[in-house]
């Protein structure tokens, strides 16, 4: 099976340079993991024991001498993961309050977790009865009045999907290390795999997605039988304009991904796509205040430096488990959100000139980024008046990064 790759993304995700990720699940309840710092700067040792994924609590609370694991005994004693899919309530939940926000900073497309590592479906999936959102803990199906907000705000709708991990399904051991990570992660079991095909063709009957985000791989039953290959035959029929990411094992993906500072061999060309939480963490995790959490400006600058480049960036909010969007968080969004609807217009019909035909340079340590939006040249940088431009043909647009 061959994707479609870079060159071929539909006009509308060559053009797109925003989304919004959404993880906000049972862990969100528990909502703690250390804040060690990002994904790509720990080193792998250190990294699994002292997960600063939140949503990887389930995993990080069976391994042994952890911190959270010492966490979880102080706070709920030998209580299992799955209680706090009851204890989940949502019960503040306004998916069109997020919508709006989203809209807010000129979001191309969202996309919110389906089913993350836990195994819980945030709809009514097909064979999922007891272990859904529906049958316990919010009582509802959480995605679909989302979708409906997000295209009333006249934005795309895509679903992330763990194809690789379910913890509910098998009884193995906690992964401690990143080649156990691709060992024990996807489920052998066949009929797992015709569990998740199901599962990822109700989502796109239903919501018909613009993207297909599916994380850590697809099982190799899933491969080998040709269900993956069927299924993304289904998604093209159903979805002609839709995209899907890289992360299934298998030569079906449009473009690459890198996940804060991992994997950026795949930042190359046009129509990459970067994905990081606010902070350490995507899913919410309670001790993460401001020192931890991106500022405006901090956005505004990896935004700039993504889009310079021929990417897309997909920031992370996590809702605690009522439903609200935390106020570090949110605060971060509004601040950020005028300057993010100034640039919007800049950021289509990208190219980027090089040799002789434009130079940009600055003074001393002042930073700057710069691409070419049709017959503009856009440079954004912290002192526009250190900046020294040589653009013939180009009409030169400066734009100050936020305080």
């Amino acid at each position: 099976m061959t994707g479609a790759h870079r060159e071929n993304l539909p006009e509308w995700a060559r053009e797109a340079s925003f989304g919004i990720f959404i993880h906000w699940g049972a862990y969100s309840v528990p909502a703690w993991a250390e804040p060690i710092g990002a994904l790509g700067t720990i080193p792998d040792g250190e990294w699994f024991g002292h997960n600063p994924y939140a949503e990887w609590y389930a995993n990080t609370i069976r391994i042994e001498g952890s911190p959270a694991a010492a966490h979880h005994a102080e706070t709920y004693g030998s209580a299992p993961y799955e209680d706090f899919l009851d204890q989940w309530r949502a019960e503040a939940y306004d998916p069109a309050d997020w919508a709006r926000l989203f809209s807010s900073l000129g979001a191309d497309y969202v996309i919110p977790v389906t089913k993350h590592h836990d195994g819980i479906t945030l709809w009514e999936a097909p064979g999922s009865e007891g272990f859904n959102t529906v049958d316990r803990g919010p009582k509802r199906d959480l995605i679909s009045p989302l979708a409906e907000a997000v295209r009333a705000e006249g934005m795309r709708f895509g679903v992330y999907y763990s194809g690789g991990i379910d913890w509910s399904v098998s009884d193995y051991p906690p992964i401690e290390n990143v080649p156990q990570l691709f060992t024990l992660c996807v489920e052998p079991d066949p009929g797992y795999a015709a569990t998740a095909t199901a599962h990822v063709r109700d989502l796109i009957d239903r919501y018909r997605p613009s993207v297909l985000w599916n994380d850590i791989g697809w099982p190799d039953a899933g491969k080998e039988n040709g269900s993956l290959a069927e299924l993304m035959e289904h998604y093209r029929g159903t979805v002609p304009d839709g995209i899907v990411n890289d992360r299934w094992g298998a030569e079906v993906w449009d473009y690459r991904t890198s996940e804060y500072s991992a994997s950026t061999e795949n930042e190359d060309g046009i129509g990459w796509e970067n994905n990081r939480g606010l902070g350490y963490s995507f899913g919410y995790n309670r001790i993460e205040d401001e020192s931890e959490t991106m500022s405006p400006r901090q956005v505004a600058e990896l935004y700039s430096d993504v889009v310079s480049r021929g990417g897309r960036l997909l920031l992370n909010v996590g809702p605690d488990a009522s439903g609200r969007i935390p106020d570090v968080q949110r605060r971060t969004l509004e601040g950020v959100a005028e300057w993010m609807r100034a640039i919007k217009p800049y950021t289509t019909d990208r190219s980027f000139p090089g040799g002789d035909k434009v130079t940009v340079s600055a003074e001393g340590d002042a930073w700057f980024r710069s691409w070419a939006s049709g017959d503009r040249l856009v440079v954004v940088a912290d002192r526009p008046d250190a900046l020294k431009i040589d653009a013939p043909g180009f009409e030169v647009v400066a734009i100050t990064l936020p305080e």
